[in-house]
């Protein structure tokens, strides 16, 4: 059986050395949304990593053998889950799609890429959970074809409430290989960012909104 605790560290370790992560609790950065974050994650960087690519993929297949051994495809979230799930669909031997944000405009006008036949159990992988929209939209899409979603997985998660809800409210299952709170740990450990400066960046956590303000 896996370690989960470990496998956190050990991915959080990688991120971190790679700079896939940045921490700057006192010079937030600006998603998209207008909201202040300590944090900036781009797992992509990790595809030009093979041995923290290939610890992500083993990691992902051991999730998937131990707790979905039923599962039958493997489908990526587009972009950033596309190449994930294809490392560790070949490490299953199992079959592999991607889902688009939305249907093609063109074509045949698919949102699902590949091959899932109504039925069929299917793991998501994700690269990075921050509110769960996109991979709920996933999931969603994956249903209206008839087949199953089994979980989605994600590389990390920001653990932010809302994604919580949010999956709990889609019904979807959600498990990370690591998230916030083991890469703070490991950062502080390594010194790259210093103790006292562990509550503001819990804070952020418990209330992005108000960070930064």
């Amino acid at each position: 059986m896996m370690n989960t605790e470990n496998i956190a560290r050990q991915i959080a370790e990688g991120l971190l050395s790679i700079g896939a992560v940045a921490l700057r609790p006192h010079q937030p950065f600006t998603w998209t949304s207008g909201i202040k974050s300590p944090i900036y994650c781009d797992n992509r960087l990790t595809m030009s990593y093979p041995e923290i690519r290939d610890l992500i993929a083993a990691s992902f297949a051991a999730v998937i053998s131990e707790r979905y051994p039923e599962a039958e495809v493997v489908a990526g979230t587009s972009t950033a889950g596309i190449p994930h799930a294809a490392f560790t669909a070949q490490k299953l031997g199992l079959p592999m799609a991607y889902v688009r944000d939305k249907a093609k405009g063109h074509g045949k006008e698919n949102q699902i890429e590949g091959l899932i036949k109504p039925g069929q159990k299917v793991i998501v992988i994700e690269d990075l959970i921050s509110t769960g929209g996109s991979s709920i939209k996933a999931a969603q899409a994956i249903r209206e074809a008839g087949a199953e979603p089994l979980a989605v997985l994600a590389i990390f998660s920001y653990q932010l409430d809302k994604a919580a809800q949010a999956f709990e409210e889609s019904g979807v299952v959600l498990q990370t290989l690591s998230n916030y709170s083991a890469l703070i740990e490991v950062a502080v450990e390594q010194g790259l960012i210093k103790p006292e400066d562990l509550a503001l960046l819990k804070s952020w956590r418990e209330d992005p909104s108000s960070f930064g303000q």
